[in-house]
């Protein structure tokens, strides 16, 4: 007689058809297949740079670099070597996406509001912009505005804006805050400012989580901090008897203009290009964050008697952030990324850098491997503090 398992006993089953096993199973054999690719393919390359006498090594950044950089922010010359030349490539990527960043936040959120706008033409005008500006491939914009660039007039017959902004056909010359020798009577109240800035900010914080309510701390204490700032910038000016800061204007001299700050052409339009761009994109990301928020928070704003520029910036706009923000990150990381896009028009950024430096010691690897490590660690920076600040815009339920 067969015997049979008693009621009650669980029935064993076998381990080729466990499912945990099976699953274990299937990820150590995708583990080791994994790693035998990337060996085989490490093997591969690295014999084949053995045969060509180019082992990966990071001593050629020691050596002399020996080509001109056009625009640097720190003083450069061809006798630094490839490390120093690599680290003003990084600074003139910085350098070109946090100015980008600001001015495309700025022109983003103008155009999202005025795509919601009840002025007609200012709505269609808004659309138009957007729809021409974000179906055209940025690399097509860059090259448009650097041969708009090069058709501005010469130095001597520079196109004057407000008498601060010349265009011609070496750049862009901008007026600019220029330091006086007694800047330094100056600085004492800045960090004064500062400090009772971040006082003030904190000690509110801690009185609104006391009373367990909500309140507004940061702009009084930017205003606390902006008026002692400013009370100190007075009493420089009336004791030492001139400002600790004052405006260069640019005077056209003989071969060009003396004071203030030119950005080159190539830096130019690459700003122009990227600002413009990206700026289509953060102003659908705004109207449509904007578009999210029940219509019933305008309705009771507007039923308390609030204007409508005070319902956007006081109920609209704050809860919008919250839906804004993600997405307002990527845009933040494809303005960085496509930076790279700079050496098409002559901009020295990170990669053009990089590329002569590959050129000219044949280290691909290595060089390959310090731009990804540059962008990624640009673009995790920019993530970890747009996460910073989407966590502090988010509403925490009681």
């Amino acid at each position: 007689m067969a015997a049979t398992t008693p009621p009650g006993q669980p029935t064993s089953i076998p381990f080729y058809r466990d499912t945990r096993v099976i699953a274990i199973l299937v990820q150590v054999a995708f583990a080791l297949v994994a790693i035998g690719t990337f060996w085989f393919l490490y093997s591969t390359m690295m014999d084949g740079l053995r045969r060509a006498n180019l082992l990966p090594s990071f001593a050629f950044l020691r050596q002399p670099a020996g080509f001109p950089i056009s625009e640097s922010p720190i003083p450069y010359d061809p006798s630094r070597t490839y490390g120093y030349a690599f680290l003003v490539g990084i600074l003139n990527t910085l350098r070109v996406a946090g100015v980008g960043i600001v001015l495309a936040t700025l022109l983003g959120i103008t155009l999202g509001i005025a795509r919601l706008s009840n002025n007609w033409l200012l709505r269609n005008i808004a659309t138009v912009y957007v729809e021409i500006v974000r179906n055209v491939p940025l690399l097509l914009q860059l090259f448009f505005w650097y041969a708009m660039s090069q058709a501005f007039p010469r130095v001597q017959e520079a196109i004057s804006v407000g008498g601060l902004l010349f265009l011609h056909n070496r750049g862009v010359t901008i007026a600019w805050p220029h330091a006086n020798a007694d800047v330094g009577a100056w600085v004492p109240w800045l960090w004064a400012g500062l400090l009772a800035g971040v006082g003030f900010y904190i000690a509110r914080r801690i009185q609104f989580v006391r009373r367990d309510r909500p309140g507004v701390a940061l702009p009084w204490a930017l205003l606390i901090a902006g008026a002692i700032a400013l009370l100190g910038f007075v009493v420089t000016r009336l004791v030492a008897g001139q400002w600790p800061v004052t405006l260069e204007i640019p005077e056209l001299q003989r071969f060009g203009f003396s004071g203030g700050i030119t950005l080159t052409t190539n830096f130019a339009a690459l700003l122009f290009g990227l600002v413009i761009y990206t700026a289509t994109f953060i102003g659908e990301i705004v109207r449509s964050g904007i578009q999210a928020v029940n219509k019933g928070q305008r309705e009771a704003a507007r039923a308390l008697g609030l204007s409508n520029a005070q319902t956007l910036r006081l109920v609209i706009f704050p809860q919008a952030l919250r839906i804004i923000i993600p997405p307002l990150t990527s845009q933040y990381l494809n303005l960085t990324k496509n930076s790279s896009l700079a050496v098409a028009i002559g901009f020295p950024d990170l990669f053009a850098v990089a590329g002569t430096t590959l050129n000219q010691t044949g280290q691909a690897v290595p060089v390959i491997m310090m731009v990804m490590a540059s962008y990624l660690s640009i673009s995790l920076l920019t993530s970890l503090l747009m996460n910073w600040y989407n966590k502090r815009m988010q509403l925490v339920e009681r």
